[in-house]
């Protein structure tokens, strides 16, 4: 019997096997959580219907996080098959690509801006607001995810880097509001991943490339290491854990310059 038996947990963000939401599900399903899923569009409703049926779940339900009827009707649908909520995985992030290539005050704009911030930050507040009731008095958790973009500037990172930076923001007031009621928000801030997501990023297998020879364990974390670590935060075991951002990035964030070996030419030609 895993640590997350009898947890019944709701993923949201879920677009291919390399996304980090389905390590994340993978981990919490291998750890014996009830797993419900959603899909954006009619384009990606058949792929997550095959991961869901995997990790034995019959439950997928629409949900374009920009509408807000989509919003309720998904904790509408999703208390007729459960009748309490333990878990949100919120792993949603959206910026126009234009907007993250390029010099950051060349290339933002308001549209850009606001859908970058509606869709990676508000989402999770608006999600809460719906399953609250579901969640109450439970010890339940809400998850969402960040980058180290929110806390420093990055190459083309630009326009999301604010909206991860609101999100942290979000993960703090949050906790805050919903701590009284027993449920506990937490984000994890994860090292580059090569996903659908970061394809969009300019230039991103450099900085993976880069990423890796800076880094304490010198490598790059892996889909899997932030799934376990998602089931940690979102089960009993981190009942004491709350507006906390987990860097699970190799020890990236604690770094000024990495080593003095990458700096000789000798050793690194």
């Amino acid at each position: 019997m895993g640590f997350m038996a009898g947890k019944r947990i709701l993923v949201l963000g879920i677009a291919s096997k390399l996304s980090i939401a389905s390590g994340i599900a993978a981990a919490m399903h291998r750890e014996g959580a009830e797993l419900a899923f959603t899909y954006q569009n009619g384009k990606l409703k058949d792929r997550v219907l095959g991961f869901a049926e995997g990790w034995g779940s019959n439950l997928v339900y629409p949900c374009d996080v920009t509408n807000d009827t989509q919003i309720v009707d998904l904790f509408s649908q999703l208390s007729e098959n459960w009748d309490g909520l333990d878990g949100i995985v919120h792993c949603l992030a959206y910026a126009p690509a234009h907007e993250l290539d390029g010099n950051y005050v060349d290339v933002t704009t308001r549209e850009g801006f606001l859908t970058a911030h509606e869709i990676s930050s508000y989402s999770f507040v608006a999600l809460a607001q719906e399953g609250r009731e579901l969640m109450r008095n439970r010890n339940g958790s809400l998850l969402t995810l960040s980058y180290l973009g929110a806390m420093r500037s990055l190459p083309n990172y630009n326009v999301m880097g604010l909206a991860k930076a609101s999100l942290e923001a979000n993960v703090r007031y949050m906790a805050s509001s919903l701590g009284p009621e027993g449920t506990r928000v937490n984000g994890i801030s994860a090292g580059p991943i090569r996903t659908l997501a970061a394809a969009g990023i300019k230039s991103f297998r450099k900085m993976l490339q880069h990423n890796a020879s800076q880094t304490p364990l010198r490598r790059n974390v892996t889909t899997e290491e932030v799934g376990n670590s998602a089931a940690f935060l979102c089960s009993d075991l981190a009942s004491g854990i709350s507006g906390e951002i987990l860097y699970v990035d190799g020890g990236f964030n604690t770094t000024a310059m990495g080593s003095l070996n990458d700096l000789d030419p000798k050793t690194n030609p």
